[in-house]
């Protein structure tokens, strides 16, 4: 069952600044995918950007990387915490007078301004909506700010949740996590897909002569925000049981400056200065370069949903080690595109040693299985018809939606 053109699909999101992680990348790739099965898709988030705020018009409809997008104001005071919350009066009063103009909302995220009352405002014109949590219902993400997190969703967002007209879920782990929870309300299991980067034949070659590196220097990869919920300590500590051998870790990402300062130091008290390249944010082809030519990706993550930094380093061919904490360490175990191990130092470095012992043909193999499972699994083409047929399957049953 596919989709009909006259459906009209409101997309509603916090921030899809880069700063914010894979989720606010993929609604971009999502929608175009979405529009080219010839569905009407908008999207309306804040200008947020993390600290900062984007360059971008307000309170107009924008073509922001090719996806028709309206941007409100996000409350900005110097208080982290209110900034985080997105608040954005603007939004939310643009969408109660044309929240009409929609078949069915697709919210994304929860414990926000933003799509708290994107809700709120769903349930008042019993509009149905779709909610993706992105990993927030988790049990390591609800034990951050645990009281907080119970009271908010106990008054407020269970409520939402449950009114729903279902969870999109990115991963069997997420869909496990919610269902101890027991809402009342279906889960839709899709994941994450991912647009093929174009092949940078010497990327190997490439990304060692931009870093001055040897050209036979074994380089492991960590590409993500720089966050408690990495577990970065797990991987520092065991990189440093490896120090007397010869490799390259190359720290790409940004987060908090009172967390990057603290990797920054954890990595000198472990002794890896040396051994460390900190690049900060990156993106477009220095972001490819890194990915296709490292040797290792590693995200030693507490909890990933999904894990889209995993996902685009095996589209590039590079085998991820992860633990077991990320969502498709399943698939990594199950295909063999890599190592999947506990949050432990002693098994990180075991896993990153079995890995520098490897031949080199049995490394070609590993990438060559990396860059086939993403090909065969997580086109974009595939996800975008899978959740328009979850769109149609909402949509029709419409008349017996209660509120």
């Amino acid at each position: 069952m596919y989709a009909t053109e006259s459906m009209k699909i409101l997309h509603v999101i916090p921030s899809i600044s880069a700063t914010r992680g894979g989720p606010s990348q993929a609604i971009l790739e999502m929608v175009k995918a979405l529009h080219d099965l010839n569905l009407e898709v908008d999207v309306i988030t804040t200008n947020d950007d993390g600290n900062g705020l984007l360059n971008v018009p307000i309170c107009t409809w924008f073509e922001y990387q090719g996806v028709k997008i309206r941007f409100f104001s996000r409350f900005s005071p110097p208080i982290n915490a209110v900034r985080e919350f997105a608040f954005s009066v603007d939004l939310t009063y643009w969408l109660w007078n044309h929240i009409h103009e929609y078949d069915l909302l697709h919210i994304h995220g929860m414990f926000s301004y933003t799509s708290t009352s994107s809700m709120l405002v769903a349930r008042a014109f019993r509009k149905p909506y779709l909610v993706g949590t992105h990993g927030v219902l988790c049990r390591w993400a609800l034990q951050q700010s645990a009281m907080r997190k119970r009271v908010y969703l106990r008054l407020i967002e269970r409520a939402n949740l449950d009114k729903s007209a279902g969870f999109h879920v990115n991963s069997h782990k997420e869909k496990e996590e919610i269902d101890r929870l027991e809402f009342h309300c279906p889960k839709f299991l899709i994941p994450h897909g991912l647009n093929s980067s174009e092949i940078i034949s010497d990327a190997s070659t490439r990304l060692r002569d931009h870093y001055n590196l040897p050209a036979d220097e074994p380089i492991f990869l960590f590409l993500a925000r720089l966050h408690p919920v990495k577990g970065l300590e797990y991987l520092i500590q065991a990189l440093a049981n490896l120090k007397e051998r010869r490799f390259t870790f190359i720290l790409a990402g940004d987060g908090d400056e009172l967390y990057e300062a603290h990797i920054q130091q954890y990595l000198k008290e472990q002794g890896l200065q040396k051994h460390v390249i900190m690049t900060g944010f990156v993106d477009g082809e220095l972001k490819q370069l890194l990915l296709q030519g490292a040797d290792l990706f590693v995200l030693t993550s507490y909890m990933e949903n999904f894990g889209v930094a995993v996902l685009e380093a095996l589209a590039s061919g590079t085998p991820a080690l992860v633990t077991s904490g990320v969502a498709l360490a399943t698939d990594v175990e199950q295909y063999g595109l890599g190592y999947v191990v506990p949050q432990e130092v002693n098994a990180i470095s075991s896993a990153l040693v079995q890995y520098l012992q490897l031949s080199e043909q049995q490394k070609n193999l590993l990438c060559r299985k990396a860059q086939k499972f993403v090909t065969e699994n997580y086109t974009w083409d595939r996800i975008a018809a899978n959740l328009s047929n979850v769109y149609q399957s909402v949509i029709e049953p419409r008349s017996v939606y209660q509120n």
